[in-house]
């Protein structure tokens, strides 16, 4: 009985550390992709952390408290607009903007709100309006 014991806490521990290898290399791989950053999406009322990056075709989001390998939000880049931004009025977070966009996603269009940095917005601001043929796609 002793020994099965022994068995599956050993188990669970090199479980434990899979997963978290997983994760930081998930984590690693997110963060080092070309347009990549940090951003929250709003959900409710709660702000979950991920990491953003802009594609050639598609802005995709990834939560950063997930082991999955495809992204948990991606919105066409030809349909995604930026309709406002304003400064952040969380604590604890100076100079983080609150940005609403809109876009595409599952082929229904949505409205949506970021919390990033001011680099992370000019960045995006960039990416958009060097989409072909867009004319007032960015406030």
């Amino acid at each position: 009985m002793r020994g099965g014991l022994v068995v599956a806490v050993a188990a669970l521990v090199l479980l434990v550390l899979v997963t978290a290898a997983l994760w930081l290399s998930r984590r690693h791989t997110l963060d080092r992709r070309v347009g990549s950053f940090r951003c929250a999406l709003r959900h409710g009322t709660r702000w979950p952390g991920g990491v953003a990056q802009y594609g050639a075709a598609a802005f995709y989001w990834w939560r950063s408290a997930s082991l999955a390998p495809r992204p948990a939000r991606r919105w066409e880049r030809e349909s995604l607009a930026i309709v406002s931004k304003r400064e952040a009025d969380l604590p604890g977070l100076p100079g983080q903007l609150v940005v609403t966009c809109r876009g595409r996603c599952q082929a229904q269009q949505v409205e949506f709100e970021l919390l990033m940095s001011a680099d992370a917005y000019a960045g995006l601001t960039s990416w958009i309006e060097a989409t072909p043929s867009r004319v007032g796609s960015v406030i």
